[in-house]
């Protein structure tokens, strides 16, 4: 390693950005490395889709509302900015399918629905008998042949359980997260545990049970503990504590990356400015289509034009207690696709994370598209919050109109792990290699949309980024 000072540019400001600036920011200083880094985020604010709107004393989550407490990178960052006091875990109560115009309580049991209990699953009544007969063929069915191609979320658990559960119950659970279709999502990108557990227990209903922890008989008919976690002040928070931790001149905002070219042994970056940078080494954390944009004229990078992406909108809704009428005892729904409703699901927010709302209020956070259906992201205010009104008072007989509300869209900002999604990723990671050393992807299009999975790979980032440049530290 030569003992001149190298540079590394990290693109974008979201959570992953930030994760890999502060997490080399520390490195360096740890370890005393002659190494400098500059975060260029285009925009005027860091945080990406993490943002918190605070109204007449509610804490509103425009983007991601929490994160899964058992991926730990999220609540170990969180303690090391110093917000651990802050942390909270939700409210675990009923969560609901709406479909034929009714709320089904989501048996007791079901993991990602898939069932784990019988006596839940026997005696509701959101499939048909002929329904839960065909599931209930899991518990004979061989095996799948073990083999390397992947396959449709939907291909996978039809076969496992049969149409009406799948429709019913895993689909909109599952296809939720990603606001993706279950027969175009990758099985191995999505969720790998599931082929992982028909393979090894032949029955996916019996695998479950026997990988599921099984609460202690001392607990009673105390509920499963909470499997979420998030800031009882907003993320936004978060990012604001990772920002503070910074070095504000290695932070440069309202500074869009518009190319990036390689000369040498390293790269120029153009601003958007007029001005350029150059870096030994580059973290690109932008979406693929800005991605691409900055690599134009590198074929590697074409790959990232097979990474589809959709739009998805919030609205979050804010009411008197008491203009909630029907008063379900629950944390909110999912909706099946059959069900003809606008939302794809709905929380309730005041039930489920109680510290967002004023007493004697109520909030509700509904979201609208997905894959192949998201239209309706693109209308105006007006047209969604009527489209939303239409469908809550046709289930919780809502008849007021909100105190406020607001929409956030997020345009083309989902990305789509569709069947071959692992294996596209791998080559593009190949091509890096061969074509582009020292340019490094990470972020919600490429290995986990949750806010873990980007602080993952931000960590990931920097652990590449230093073997590249042959640092002595260990990596």
């Amino acid at each position: 390693m030569s003992t001149d000072t190298l540079k590394v540019a990290i693109v974008g400001g979201g959570i992953t950005g930030l994760t890999t600036a502060y997490y080399l920011q520390k490195t360096i200083r740890e370890q005393g490395l002659p190494i400098e880094y500059v975060l260029l985020e285009a925009s005027d604010r860091l945080g990406g889709k993490i943002q918190t709107d605070y109204t007449n004393g509610f804490v509103i989550e425009r983007g991601p509302d929490s994160f899964l407490a058992r991926k730990t990178s999220a609540s170990r960052l969180v303690k090391e900015v110093g917000l651990e006091d802050k942390l909270v875990r939700n409210y675990t109560g009923q969560a609901y399918v709406l479909n034929n115009d009714k709320l089904y309580p989501i048996p007791g049991g079901a993991i990602m629905g898939i069932p784990t209990k019988l006596t839940p699953f026997i005696t509701t009544s959101l499939f048909s008998p002929a329904g839960k007969l065909r599931a209930a063929l899991d518990l004979v069915l061989p095996r799948s042949p073990q083999h390397d191609n992947d396959r449709s979320l939907g291909e996978f658990f039809r076969h496992r359980l049969g149409d009406e559960v799948v429709e019913n119950l895993i689909e909109p659970l599952l296809s939720g997260i990603y606001a993706g279709d279950i027969d175009q999502l990758s099985l191995m990108s999505t969720f790998p545990q599931f082929h992982q557990v028909e393979q090894k227990y032949r029955s996916l209903i019996l695998g479950m049970r026997s990988t599921t922890p099984k609460q202690p008989k001392s607990a009673g008919n105390k509920k499963a503990p909470s499997a979420f976690l998030t800031l009882t002040t907003g993320l936004q928070s978060l990012v604001a504590a990772i920002e503070k931790n910074l070095d504000p001149a290695c932070v440069r905002k309202h500074a869009p990356v518009q190319k990036v070219t390689k000369t040498g042994q390293g790269y120029k970056l153009y601003i958007g400015d007029g001005s350029a940078v150059y870096a030994d080494s580059v973290v690109v954390t932008t979406p693929p289509q800005a991605t691409l944009r900055m690599f134009t004229e590198y074929e590697c990078m074409r790959l990232l034009a097979d990474i589809p992406t959709t739009s998805v909108a919030t609205i979050a809704l804010a009411f008197p207690k008491a203009a909630i009428k029907q008063n379900i005892d629950g944390t909110g729904f999912v909706v099946s696709r059959n069900a003809h409703y606008t939302i794809t699901a709905c929380t309730w927010t005041h039930k489920k994370w109680p510290h967002t709302t004023p007493e004697g209020k109520a909030l509700l956070r509904c979201y609208v598209g997905r894959a192949g259906d998201d239209s309706i992201v693109y209308k105006s205010d007006e047209e969604i919050i009527r489209a939303v009104l239409h469908d809550l008072r046709r289930i919780l007989e809502i008849n007021e109109t909100p105190e406020f509300y607001h929409i956030t869209r997020w345009k083309q900002a989902m990305p789509q792990y569709i069947v071959g999604h692992k294996y596209r990723i791998e080559k593009l990671s190949d091509e890096l290699k061969r074509h582009l050393p020292g340019i490094f992807l990470a972020g919600a299009p490429y290995y986990g949309i949750g806010l873990p999975d980007c602080i993952d790979q931000g960590e990931a980032a920097v652990k590449q980024v230093l073997r590249h440049l042959r640092t002595p530290i260990l990596v």
